[in-house]
């Protein structure tokens, strides 16, 4: 847990918890606040299976990374990358071709603090602090002009992200930004909070997350389908997170109501 706080941006606040902190301590990161671990329980106890679902969340980016991988791309662009924590993106590409190249974004400043000290020395990866509706300024900016070759597929993933992305900022056109300037034979990977799930206790956890001053938004199957607009799904489609091409036990949880608790998808670009 982190205990030296010279590092923290100045205009962070560390008493107020924040959802990539709260995530990165269901993992048993390192990177989290008192306040982000108070949360993290709080919820823990209205849903205990949740740090369950965060670990499949985890799971779903490996096998989609290798999936692209597999089919090619060779540079990565992860939006709302959150904290630094084992099993990072670049980690699973880099290990499977260290030619692969990936810029994380996040606009939490704490979580491009840490992913610039972790990827300090690594010349095939940057982190840029940028909102995720700015799809021109991060596309654009230095970081993926010099990594990202814009004629070439890249992979984007948006894991845990858009359910906190309201329906007034127009998700839909915010994906038609970035499918917009993605080359041919790009991948999009989504994991996203369902709302019509069978789970307990989930309104519950929605009210509690209030206090990180960002409120999650559930969404249906449909919703979380109508995403992948202008995509061809890759097999199964929109599953639950740990039912999208599991490898093995590790990637499912013992509870069915957490193995459907978010829902994933990835679609290729025509």
């Amino acid at each position: 847990m982190t205990s030296n706080l010279s590092w923290v941006p100045p205009e962070v606040d560390t008493t107020v918890p924040n959802p990539a902190r709260v995530y990165d301590y269901w993992l048993d990161g390192d990177h989290n606040f008192q306040a982000d671990r108070d949360l993290g329980e709080q919820v823990l106890k209205i849903m205990p299976g949740v740090r369950d679902a965060a670990r499949l969340n985890r799971a779903f980016l490996r096998r989609a990374a290798l999936h692209m991988v597999e089919a090619g791309v060779r540079q990565f662009l992860d939006i709302g990358s959150g904290i630094p924590t084992v099993g990072n993106l670049h980690e699973i590409v880099q290990q499977a071709d260290p030619d692969c190249r990936v810029v994380y974004v996040d606009r939490e400043s704490v979580a491009v603090a840490h992913a610039k000290l972790l990827l300090r020395g690594n010349d095939r990866c940057a982190a840029i602090q940028a909102d995720l509706r700015d799809a021109n300024d991060i596309l654009d900016s230095p970081e993926a002009r010099e990594l990202l070759d814009p004629d070439q597929p890249v992979g984007v993933f948006m894991l845990l992200l858009l359910h906190f992305v309201p329906d007034s900022w127009e998700p839909l056109e915010i994906l038609a930004r970035y499918r917009d300037r993605i080359a041919s034979g790009s991948f999009l990977a989504i994991s996203h909070v369902a709302a019509d799930a069978d789970s307990s206790g989930l309104d519950e956890a929605i009210e509690a997350y209030k206090s990180t001053q960002n409120d999650p938004i559930p969404r249906t199957h449909d919703q979380v389908e109508a995403f992948f607009e202008g995509f061809d799904l890759v097999e199964p489609g929109v599953v639950g997170c740990a039912m999208w091409n599991p490898q093995g036990a590790g990637d499912m949880s013992d509870d069915p109501e957490i193995n459907s608790l978010p829902y994933a998808g990835m679609g290729r670009k025509p």
